[in-house]
């Protein structure tokens, strides 16, 4: 058949999705790019949030409608939402052929052949994850992800991961090192390394004499592969960045001086009562020591505004962590109670309008930031990774997720390349800039 894929979410979650791809097209299948050409869908679902899970159901009736019109001979679904409402979302919407939880992706193929819900029976919370069977890229030729684990142990009050993922589990190191040298084979000189928490990578790993988190020790195995220039480290937790792991980054030209650090909120109070494990103090501490190592180091982060019982003074305190410390990318989102977490009913809930008064307080506080440190930014010159003939990204922009390079000349069949630009202009996480040819 030809399957169309459609992925919802997170990176995790796409590559999730080149395993299910990889393991359709080791059965014979041909995976499209376009609706109009497919023969059936498979949806790789979200269900982080509310909004994840509303969107994720809008597009299975999306699809659902294409089969019924005929467009369509089947229609799958896969991920978070088939892991939390299981044999339910066959009862929600009979008309999907098949669904398949997070367990049993490398027998996808099989949700094609047979209807009902395709799951693990035994499934094993403890076991260590694999490299993937087989795996099809859907990210551009030079850049790529590489997930070494999976799951989260971590027990923020307000999130379902642990829920619907399991605790979290390492890939090992060889099986790790492989997958980025397939990558590299295959051309990828960004490679993107994601889990839950990268920083607790290796903790669950006592075979290979781990045991304890370990990031460092496969940053160092990871570098050795040459034609991978720029290796990125996602989801890092700012309690588990080591002094071993920032003279990993220091000391290795190809790891970007670049961190994604979900924060979530500076204030001590709203941190507690989130159950997360850092405090103002470790924060910037880690931040001042990543910093001192690498003066041009670039942060990206999230914030929860609207925590149940955060204070006027908790955000001010906010609003003043984000003047003092010049984050290069910010995201900022109002608390979502979700049912099944500690957070969702919690005393002192926040009222929606103050949510959104506070997210848009913040989202300007942080605009405020950037037109300071985009001025200091105009005429310097700058190494770009080239997405297309005219558009790229600095060492301090996630693929998808951060800020952009505009070129004011087109280079085209440079695509994938690194070249010289210099900044023009900037504005907010847009950049625009003039390439260096020499």
């Amino acid at each position: 058949m030809k399957i169309f894929i459609e992925s919802l979410g997170c990176p995790k979650n796409l590559a999730d999705s080149e395993e299910i791809c990889g393991a359709l097209k080791q059965a014979g299948h041909e995976i499209v790019f376009s609706e109009d050409e497919a023969d059936a869908a498979l949806i790789n679902t979200c269900a982080f949030l509310q909004a994840s899970r509303d969107e994720a159901e809008e597009e299975i009736i999306r699809l659902l409608k294409l089969k019924k019109a005929g467009r369509l001979k089947k229609v799958a679904a896969a991920g978070c939402l088939v892991q939390k409402y299981g044999a339910d979302l066959l009862r929600r919407f009979p008309k999907l052929d098949s669904i398949i939880d997070i367990y049993s992706i490398n027998n996808a193929a099989t949700a094609f052949n047979r209807k009902g819900f395709l799951h693990a029976e035994y499934p094993d919370p403890d076991r260590i994850i694999t490299a993937p069977q087989s795996k099809m890229r859907l990210t551009a030729k030079h850049s790529a992800y590489l997930k070494i684990a999976d799951g989260c142990s971590n027990r923020c009050a307000y999130c379902l991961i642990p829920q619907l993922r399991g605790k979290f589990r390492s890939k090992s190191i060889e099986d790790s090192v492989q997958e980025a040298k397939g990558l590299s084979a295959a051309g990828a000189k960004e490679i993107s390394i994601i889990a839950q928490d990268t920083t607790r990578y290796g903790e669950d790993l006592p075979v290979s004499g781990l045991g304890k988190p370990s990031l460092e020790k496969l940053i160092t195995k990871l570098t050795k592969i040459k034609r991978v220039k720029w290796w990125r480290i996602m989801y890092a937790y700012p309690e588990r960045i080591t002094p071993e792991l920032i003279d990993a980054m220091k000391n290795n030209d190809s790891v970007c001086h670049y961190l994604d650090m979900p924060l979530q909120h500076i204030s001590d109070s709203v941190l507690k009562r989130m159950n997360r494990i850092s405090t103002e103090k470790t924060i910037c501490e880690k931040i001042n020591a990543l910093r001192k190592a690498m003066p041009d180091f670039a942060i990206r982060t999230n914030f929860i505004v609207g925590f149940p019982g955060e204070t006027d003074k908790d955000f001010r305190r906010l609003i003043k962590f984000i003047r003092e410390y010049r984050l290069d990318n910010v995201g900022v989102f109002e608390f979502s109670p979700e049912p099944g977490t500690p957070a969702y009913d919690m005393p002192s809930q926040i009222p929606p309008e103050l949510k959104r008064e506070r997210a848009e307080i913040l989202i300007e506080e942080q605009s405020r930031m950037l037109r300071k440190i985009n001025q200091e930014q105009t005429g310097r010159e700058i190494t770009v990774l080239l997405d297309g003939p005219c558009i790229g990204r600095t060492y301090a922009d996630a693929p998808d997720i951060d800020g952009t390079v505009k070129l004011t000349k087109a280079l085209p069949g440079k695509t994938g390349q690194f070249i010289k630009a210099r900044i023009i202009t900037a504005e907010g996480y847009y950049k625009l800039a003039e390439p260096v040819l020499k």
